[in-house]
């Protein structure tokens, strides 16, 4: 006892003294770093989660996909990168599929009805990480919205209005800073789905390249002059498919779950003044709740006092005061934002241990990823598999821990110019200019869009049905036949697309609007040394690969010393719009997935090039290029078929928010436990909630204060929406729990938020809680 007192009156002095003289060292050193903030900088982030129950969930093309619930929040991420005197870029990152001509079309004149001409399609680039689990339905082409039953209104309004708010929050937060960029591999979080397509490329192109994936991230980090840190973006490749195809959850997928893995595990280091350690995972809960007393038996019996409740009225702004992040925000800090962006992610999956036969368990055939000849039977394997959650969890962690790494070591400064080159292009017949190998040169031409036969058979992360296969090039006299009541092909095009076989002619399909883009935008932003190619589709490798190349060697050879040899080039997948995949001349040739997905023929990849190097010579020179022709704004063309709320109910004697099955009473449970609650609730599409939560986890404070732990933006929280049938007016809410490892012990509560529609249309919101437990 006197050794620990003495112990303590010695330290204590000597404790405070270090930690002035580190404060003084860190003021030193982070004056060293910031002084040169030669940009303004600033990054805003807000909700685009979307309607959560009847709507089909974009990217499997599965119509029996439909959204049923919330896994967790999506959210639109940006950053803006200004000269103090000069040029502006704006980079979006969703939480979507992919981004849309439309979407991007109706953004644009929001900000230019707010800022002029300040924000254009010019500087503005809006990427999706390429979740197959967010609601469809806001695209504008047939194509994209037939499993969404038509445009979905909902959709489209949340993305549009969470972009919007998210470039006005960053452009609020402009201030001096700095950028560092820094990059690392990461081994184990893609695999290549179309190894076949991959080695129909030439062997000694192969030969330059260890892996047949790109490994390779790339991250930006953002340090305000005053504030220090606010943020990061990386790019890296790997299918946002980790969530399989009868998932109905809206979730951010494997790239969705990093970002709110970093972001916490920096309000974590932040709050806490420590870095993460290897074992820990990323948590979100208050740190102003107490350690609570070790008594269990008094705990039961405070916990017993807390009965579920009957439902009540309540208010949106309830829900949305709530959220547990809003309570670890520093009102007069920008908030930390990290993004986990899309690249050429074309032909790689996350489902790293490979592909299985679900009747055998033995691979799947390598050429055409068939079992028995079949292609229903053949699933990629998550390295959590069975648990898709699980998979997800991983391969999100495996990323954010590699952006954690390069966030902590980057030390590479940008600098230099910003800058920005857009056009739009009609890849349905851009004349391309091919050498060969002799330096002869001649002329090809791309093909109005057509997808292939293999198109419908999808992938080992999402496979098709009937007896489609990858790797056709022949096709099928029954499809064929069923093609033809559509639209058959004429010779022109077959001769353009060969070889591959034409399911849908989409570039010519006109009824009742245009199935298939033609007019595409293509962007390049430059900040410093860091150029942004933004292609509105999804590059395969190699054909990623050939792309950053030519336009690396366009910058670096006639750059009269403006870049160096340490240009970073990254390529933004799925930006802006959205036409599908690009492959290499080689792979197409293959006709898996990729090469019959890519619509404008086999020189697509080709056009890419040539028309991104005229990008590339035009940055360098300081020349202005033509904007070229406008998409179509088709708008007013949409048909939806997606029936309305019309009315919610309950059963007689039953409030909405009243608990259906509740927790057991005077029940403990251990942290790595499942807590369930059920609701009778309403149709989520009354209100998205947008910032706010439909389900939430509390803990008491002291002998009456509820305090928000966990919500519905958080991993282990589950929110699942169900009805007994498609026109009942009944619905529960059922609120899942899985207790983290790292949850604090002590006497907790589920609560649930929703909003019920009435016969004459109005909204009402409403709350309903569980009876109390403790966690142990």
């Amino acid at each position: 006892m006197e050794r620990s007192l003495f112990s303590v009156s010695v330290r204590k002095p000597f404790l405070a003294l270090w930690q002035w003289i580190t404060l003084i060292l860190l003021l030193q050193s982070s004056k060293s770093v910031h002084s040169d903030s030669n940009y303004l900088i600033g990054l805003g982030s807000y909700d685009i989660t979307g309607p959560a129950a009847d709507v089909n969930l974009m990217g499997y093309a599965n119509t029996e996909q439909i959204a049923s619930g919330l896994h967790f929040r999506l959210r639109a991420r940006t950053f803006i990168v200004a000269e103090p005197q000069g040029n502006r870029v704006v980079f979006v990152n969703l939480d979507a599929c992919m981004a849309s001509q439309l979407v991007t079309i109706k953004v644009i004149e929001r900000l230019k009805a707010r800022y002029g001409d300040l924000y254009t399609e010019n500087n503005v680039a809006i990427s999706g990480t390429h979740t197959h689990a967010g609601p469809g339905g806001y695209l504008q082409y047939v194509t994209y919205i037939i499993t969404s039953f038509g445009f979905v209104r909902q959709s489209f309004d949340v993305i549009v209005d969470g972009i919007e708010k998210s470039i006005i929050q960053a452009h609020e937060n402009l201030r001096p800073g700095s950028i560092f960029v820094d990059k690392g591999e990461i081994l184990d979080a893609g695999v290549n789905r179309s190894p076949s397509a991959y080695l129909n490329n030439p062997a000694t192109e192969r030969s330059k390249y260890k892996y047949d994936v790109d490994k390779e991230m790339t991250l930006l980090k953002f340090v305000d002059e005053e504030w220090g840190p606010v943020g990061s973006f990386n790019w890296f490749a790997t299918h946002g498919t980790s969530m399989s195809r009868t998932n109905s959850l809206i979730s951010g997928d494997n790239k969705g779950a990093a970002a709110r893995f970093m972001e916490d595990w920096f309000d974590k280091k932040i709050v806490e003044g420590h870095y993460l350690e290897e074992d820990e995972i990323p948590r979100r809960i208050s740190n102003i709740i107490p350690d609570i007393k070790d008594n269990h038996h008094e705990l039961l019996e405070l916990a017993a006092s807390f009965q579920s409740p009957s439902g009540q009225s309540a208010t949106n702004i309830l829900s949305a005061s709530r959220r547990v992040r809003s309570t670890l925000r520093q009102p007069e800090k920008p908030t930390f934002i990290s993004a986990f962006c899309q690249t050429n992610c074309g032909d790689v999956s996350p489902n790293v241990l490979g592909a299985f036969c679900i009747d055998t368990g033995l691979p799947c055939d390598f050429n055409h990823s068939t079992c028995g000849g079949k292609n229903e039977l053949c699933y990629g394997r998550g390295p959590g598999y069975p648990d898709e959650f699980e998979s997800t969890r991983i391969i999100g962690e495996r990323q954010f821990r590699k952006a954690a790494d390069l966030f902590n070591k980057a030390s590479e400064q940008l600098k230099g110019k910003v800058d920005h080159r857009h056009i739009y292009l009609d890849f349905s017949k851009l004349e391309v200019t091919l050498s060969n190998q002799t330096g002869a040169s001649g002329v090809v031409k791309t093909c109005p869009a057509a997808m292939g036969f293999a198109f419908a058979a999808g992938t080992t992360d999402g496979p098709g049905a009937f007896d489609f296969k990858q790797g056709d090039d022949h096709g099928n006299p029954f499809w064929r036949l069923v093609r033809g009541l559509l639209k058959t092909p004429g010779r022109e095009q077959i001769n353009c697309q060969h070889p591959k076989p034409i399911l849908l002619d989409t570039g010519e399909m006109k009824k009742p609007y245009d199935w298939a883009p033609s007019v595409l935008p293509i962007q390049i932003l430059r900040v410093g040394q860091l150029v942004i190619l933004s292609v509105p589709g999804e590059f395969t490798t190699m054909a990623g690969r050939r792309l950053r190349h030519a336009v690396k060697s366009v910058l670096v050879s006639g750059g009269h010393g403006q870049f160096g040899d340490n240009v970073h080039v990254v390529i933004a997948g799925l930006t802006n719009a959205y036409s599908q995949y690009v492959t290499t001349f080689e792979e197409y040739q293959v006709q898996r997935y990729e090469g019959a997905s890519t619509l404008f023929g086999p020189h697509t990849l080709s056009a890419y090039i040539q028309e991104f190097k005229k990008l590339a010579a035009a940055i360098l020179s300081g020349q202005p290029v033509e904007s070229g022709l406008q998409p179509p704004d088709l708008l007013k063309k949409q048909i939806s078929l997606l029936t309305p709320v019309v009315v919610d109910g309950t059963p007689a004697g039953v409030k909405f928010g009243d608990i259906a099955t509740d927790v057991p009473k005077n029940s403990t449970f251990k942290r790595g436990g499942l807590v369930k609650a059920v609701f009778w609730t309403a149709c989520p599409r009354n209100d998205l909630m947008s910032e706010g939560t439909f389900a939430l986890v509390e803990m008491l404070q002291g002998t009456d204060t509820w305090v928000p732990a966990y919500d519905d933006d958080d991993f282990c929280l589950r929110y699942i929406w169900s009805r007994p049938s498609k026109l009942s007016t009944r619905s529960r809410a059922t609120i899942e729990w899985r207790i983290p490892n790292y949850a604090t012990p002590g006497i907790y509560r589920i609560s649930h938020f929703g909003a019920a529609k009435g016969l004459m249309g109005s909204i009402r919101h409403f709350t309903g809680s569980s009876s109390a437990f403790l966690v142990s």
